[in-house]
């Protein structure tokens, strides 16, 4: 595993993108474990202004910029920030400063931990990047897979406090700071899992929960712990816009249709690019991979959807 999670490092970064600045490794927790690092990646001021960096907010340095908080996929218990760099880098490039996130794992820890880091990490945000030249009250959340999870659900629980007392979260930024929330082939909706011939074992649900739901009648029990990390069950009319991309080769395809037409139903603005069965290059997560025409549409879009809402 760890030769694959080396090789996908080199494979996704290749060719560094210069116009940026990159300062690794910021410990947001204070423990000095790599789950609790995050990356900042700022667009590279003009000559004759301040530089991106903890002192960017002095005289000089030009107007903040929105602020794009990454979470990486990896089933809950795999993947790694490192591999998400050249992805963040093409987003600082479109004006943001970007925030690339790691957090604790499954099944050695639930999903109250992962929410707990990731909150924490927006805590540090909201805290410390004005001096990286970003807005902490102009911030959109984006993830892939289960980092789409992760980013969704800690977007609901900023304004539905049954589902933050659930998790156990005090959560660190305000709703009114979130302007948007970006899907990519996220798990937003959990009832899949729960369809006859999908793809993931339940087993994925279980090692999220606290205590064992395994056994006969612990089925209902398994549907309820899941309604609690299942984006969709919790959307109203206060989720900030979205934009989501998905394929008809992505095992979340029908979650995120899904996903779209719930938003919808709740008038929340969507913006959404949803590739067909034809495009070979739209396997779940394509997004990473920069070589893609279909990733730098992505890109575009994304760079875009920013603009409009943040």
């Amino acid at each position: 595993m760890h030769s694959v999670k080396a090789s996908e490092n080199t494979r996704f970064n290749v060719d560094p993108i210069a116009g940026v600045e990159y300062f690794h490794d910021i410990d947001f927790v204070g423990d000095g474990i790599r789950a609790h690092r995050l990356d900042v990646i700022a667009p590279r001021p003009p000559t004759g202004t301040a530089a991106a960096g903890p002192t960017a907010a002095d005289a000089g340095a030009p107007r903040a910029l929105p602020v794009y908080v990454y979470f990486h996929g990896g089933g809950w218990t795999s993947g790694d920030k490192a591999s998400l760099t050249k992805y963040c880098a093409s987003q600082a490039e479109g004006g943001m400063v970007v925030v690339n996130v790691n957090y604790r794992k499954a099944p050695r820890f639930q999903m109250a931990h992962v929410l707990a880091d990731a909150n924490a990490a927006l805590a540090w945000v909201r805290q410390n990047i004005a001096g990286y030249g970003g807005d902490a009250s102009r911030i959109v959340l984006g993830g892939d897979s289960a980092g789409g999870q992760i980013a969704a659900l800690v977007t609901a629980a900023s304004f539905r406090p049954e589902l933050a007392q659930h998790h156990g979260l005090t959560p660190a930024v305000p709703a009114s700071d979130f302007k948007g929330l970006v899907q990519h082939c996220s798990v937003v909706d959990f009832s899949v899992f729960f369809d006859k011939g999908f793809v993931l074992s339940l087993n994925f649900i279980r090692m999220l929960l606290p205590g064992r739901r395994t056994g006969a009648g612990q089925l209902d029990s398994l549907r309820r712990g899941a309604g609690f990390l299942s984006p969709i069950e919790w959307l109203d009319s206060r989720f900030p816009p979205v934009f989501v991309t998905t394929s008809e080769r992505d095992f979340f395809y029908a979650a995120n249709m899904n996903f779209i037409a719930r938003l919808r139903e709740h008038s929340v603005p969507v913006d959404s690019l949803i590739y067909d069965w034809d495009n070979s290059n739209t396997e779940h997560t394509w997004q990473q991979n920069f070589r893609y025409p279909e990733s730098q549409e992505v890109y575009r879009r994304l760079h875009a959807f920013v603009r409009k809402v943040a």
